[in-house]
Parts: C-alpha cells; structure tokens; sequence
C-alpha cells in the first residue's frame, strides 16, 4: 500500500479519471462549491430581477409626472419653452346654473379668474357665459370679486363672452366685464329676481292628512307649503325680491355705465336677443372667443383656467346629490334666484 495518499490527511477516492481529492461516499465531489455557486447565482437573479421592477415602477413614475404636467399646462398655461413664452387668452367658464354645489360656484368661478389674472402671459381675460343664472348670493360675490380683481390688474382687460344664454345671474356676472360679446341668437337680460315652491293644502285635505307644524316664532313656518297663503307673507316677501332686485340693476347700472340705455324695461325681466341686446346697451358687439381673442386681445391661443374635480369627486358629488337635493327642493321654503 503506497501511504503517500494519506500524508495530506485528506481522504483520496478513486475516479474515472484517476483518483480524487476531497469527495465522500455520501455526496459528489466539491458538492459545498456547487451550494455556494447556486446561491449566488439565486442572489444574482434576485437581484436582477428586482433591478427590472425598479426601472418599471421609476419609468411608470415619470409617465405619471409627464402626463400630470401635461394636463396642469393644458389647465394653468405652463410654458417650459427656454424662448420667450408666447401671450395667451385665458377662459373662464361660467356654465349651468349659478350655485354654490354646481360646477358655476362662486369659488370655483373666481378661482379660476383669480389664476388668470396672475398669470404673467395673459394677455386678456374671456368670462365664456352659458347660463340661465341663479344664486343672488353666488353671483354678487362673483361680480364684487372680479370688479376687486380688475382693480390690482388694471393692464389685463376682461370681457364676456356670451354663447346660448345668459340670463339673470349669469348676466349679473357678466355685467362686471370690460365689455360683453354675443352671438346674434343669443340669449341676454332677465334682470329680475324670482321665487317660486309648491303649495300641497288642498292634496293633504283630499288625502285625509294633518299637517301638524310647531314654531317658537309667529313666522317661523314661513310660506309652508303644505299650510294656506297669508297676504302678509306674501307682503314680507315682495319686499326681499324688491330688494334683492335693487342690488341688481345698481350692479347693472355700475358694470354698463353709459352704455346702457336706461329704461324700467331693461329691468323688468324680459330677455332679448344679442342682436337687440346690441341696441339696448346690455352687451358692446357680436363676437365669439375666438374672434375676441384674434382681433381685439391678439392672443389667438385659448388657454382654460376654470377649475375642474378629479374623476372620483365627480362620481361621488355628482348624480345622487343633485337629484337629492332636487327632491328635497320641493318640499323646502321657496328660494330666492335671478
């Protein structure tokens, strides 16, 4: 026996290919080299793999930011261009009517004009009006804002534009522009104050009901509609609309100047085309966006600064309020509106 083999103190096992250090007859040889290397190799792809991800969420990131700005410029008329950013028109939508849960709100309207007015390449400033009108509270403060707005930004001219209607409150907003355009079929005026509701007396006694109301107050229940009309009521009531009515034709007459041509018929809630709207003085010419944009402010780019909701507060604020609130307008004291 050749004791050479064993001086190492390593075991020597015979091979194919002559004899082998380091193996065991339980395991291949060099079996923790191969543990070792499939390890690694598991760690290497592990890594990779996550490597792949990373670019792809970081990739999907930048497309999220991309498309964000791309819409935020589309809205607020961002210009990333090095070059001297071209002047723009900035549109306001006052659309639907005027209130302070509708897409025509007085926040959302001056927002909107408040933006417009900071934005260093407006060159002027178009209120797009389609509206029947609506809340006296929502459109006066819209009107007072603008009016204070055009005050600090003297150099920024704002007018109204007219598409279908605008009719009451929408014209008391416009009335605070530089000057109002219209098409000649539109609809403009009804400078006027309403109120309307129901009365159910008559269906509660054919269907055997009481009305049973309880009040600390002689008119808390004022104009109930399911109790009979007291002349006094109705007296008190004359009076609001009266007032009310005052405050319209003084921003009428504040926002118009001269141009209008005074008349208690101007004020009487008749609506007149924007043809004859052009002979009474309630709007300056017949024009579009478009062409006020081209020819008067020489900024022919259209750039939108009204306010918009995200997709998930429109689902959630939209279809079931409204119709909510509808319903419950019926059997509610009669609102005032324009």
């Amino acid at each position: 026996m050749n004791n050479d083999r064993w001086t190492t103190g390593e075991r020597v096992t015979p091979g194919r290919d002559g004899p082998r250090r380091g193996g065991s007859d339980r395991g291949g040889p060099g079996w923790e080299r191969s543990v070792i290397e499939k390890i690694a190799t598991e760690s290497i792809t592990e890594r990779r793999r996550a490597r792949r991800w990373g670019v792809f969420f970081k990739t999907l990131g930048f497309a999220y930011v991309a498309i964000a700005l791309l819409l935020a410029g589309r809205n607020g008329g961002f210009n990333f261009s090095f070059s001297q950013p071209a002047t723009h028109t900035a549109v306001v939508d006052v659309s639907g009517p005027i209130a302070a849960d509708e897409s025509a709100s007085a926040s959302r309207i001056i927002a909107g004009v408040k933006a417009a007015f900071e934005d260093k390449n407006t060159a002027g400033i178009i209120l797009r009006i389609n509206s029947p009108g609506g809340s006296p509270v929502q459109s006066g403060q819209v009107f007072d804002e603008i009016r204070r707005l055009r005050a600090e930004h003297e150099d920024v001219p704002l007018y109204a534009v007219i598409k279908d209607i605008c009719a009451s409150g929408g014209y008391y907003i416009a009335a605070a522009a530089d000057k109002i355009y219209a098409d000649k079929g539109s609809l403009v005026g009804s400078i006027g104050v309403r109120s309307g509701g129901f009365g159910f007396v008559d269906t509660m006694e054919k269907l055997g009901v009481e009305r049973r109301v309880i009040t600390s107050g002689n008119n808390k229940a004022f104009l109930d509609p399911f109790l009979p009309v007291k002349p006094e009521e109705v007296a008190h009531m004359q009076t609001l609309l009266a007032d009310i009515h005052e405050q319209f034709k003084t921003a009428v007459r504040e926002g118009r100047g001269d141009a209008l041509s005074e008349s208690e018929e101007i004020f009487s809630g008749l609506i007149w085309t924007g043809d004859q709207a052009v002979g009474n003085g309630l709007i300056d010419g017949l024009g579009s966006e478009m062409s006020v944009a081209r020819d008067i402010f020489a900024a022919e780019k259209l750039v939108n600064f009204t306010p918009t909701d995200g997709l998930l507060s429109q689902l959630t604020n939209g279809v079931g309020v409204s119709l909510a609130n509808r319903i419950m307008s019926l059997f509610a004291t009669p609102k005032l509106g324009y």
